[in-house]
């Protein structure tokens, strides 16, 4: 279904750098900057467990590429995507990447963002872990238990998914909101039942804490992971967008090709071990393409659960998130 090559410069300008550079006032070629048409700073949020972003701030490169414009780049770390959103919305960053959840939480709480592009689905890269003389074999055993899980992370639509494709309700299980480490030690004390996480975690759980994986999403949700853009900034400033998602398709290309040298670079950032992170690397696509009418429609039936089921508080239309001609 998908095209396994690196999302260049050239492509990305030919789908979403297209219209975000149109946007910009004024409009400038990809590779010439006006004085004016750029900004002094460019801020960029994270996460730890992003590990292409983490590779890229290590390496350097986008600095290299935007310093000589006169443009500084600025880190910010966040704990989950949920909390990176609320950076964004409060215009802390301009730029960051997240899972699927987050921006339809981020929308119906009014941020003002933009889908900028998607890292291809990633299903073997979340799951559910129970422990391992659980009683729990299948997720229809899920019904009455406890779950721990990050409110409005991806593995809130793969939790709900999962149990709507097992036939039970939401309404039927007893959800945790802890953030990765609170609900792995809820998890190894054994005050919940089951955890939904994401790699690296996941696989960091599965080797170290008694853990068996229940269920991972393939078969159940695509699990996509996006980077998204304060719309301002992405009106404004398409080409540095373009320019970003150049450096981050050549990083993702480059931990394809050097999986092990990117575990070991990453494993004192991440404070896990080496193997671990290897582990979750490989369940990672890290090809990245601009954001398109499909992907958007996945993104709108998570909105719609999310309304049925009244966990975000509003109906939304994801392609409102989009800039004019990407929906």
């Amino acid at each position: 279904m998908y095209r396994h090559s690196q999302l260049t410069r050239r492509a990305f300008l030919t789908g979403v750098g297209a219209s975000l550079a149109a946007a910009a006032l004024p409009f400038v070629s990809s590779s010439v900057f006006a004085a004016d048409a750029h900004p002094k700073e460019f801020r960029i949020g994270y996460q730890k467990a992003a590990s292409t972003l983490v590779l890229l701030k290590s390496h350097g490169t986008l600095e290299k590429r935007l310093n000589p414009l006169g443009i500084t780049v600025k880190w910010t770390e966040f704990p989950a995507g949920p909390q990176l959103l609320e950076g964004l919305n409060v215009g802390a960053i301009d730029f960051g990447y997240v899972g699927e959840a987050p921006p339809v939480f981020a929308q119906a709480a009014g941020a003002n963002f933009v889908y900028t592009a998607y890292e291809i689905p990633t299903p073997h890269a979340e799951g559910i872990l129970v422990h391992q003389d659980s009683s729990i074999k299948t997720l229809a055993d899920l019904k009455g238990k406890k779950i721990a899980l990050n409110k409005g992370s991806d593995v809130h639509w793969f939790l709900v998914a999962a149990l709507q494709k097992s036939g039970v309700k939401y309404s039927d299980i007893q959800p945790v909101f802890l953030a990765p480490a609170d609900a792995r030690a809820a998890f190894e004390r054994g005050a919940i039942d089951a955890w939904a996480i994401w790699d690296p975690f996941l696989e960091a759980a599965k080797r170290q804490s008694n853990a068996r994986l229940l269920a991972d999403a393939d078969g159940i949700v695509s699990h996509h992971q996006f980077f998204l853009s304060a719309r301002p900034f992405a009106q404004q400033y398409g080409d540095v967008l373009a320019i970003t998602m150049e450096e981050v398709g050549k990083e993702g290309a480059w931990v394809r090709d050097h999986y092990s040298e990117a575990a070991a670079q990453l494993a004192p950032i991440q404070g896990l071990d080496a193997g671990v992170i290897e582990a979750g690397l490989r369940h990672y696509a890290h090809i990245y393409k601009p954001v398109d009418a499909e992907v958007l429609a996945e993104q709108q039936r998570i909105a719609d659960a999310f309304s049925e089921l009244r966990i975000i508080p509003t109906k939304i239309v994801t392609k409102d998130a989009a800039l004019a001609g990407k929906a």
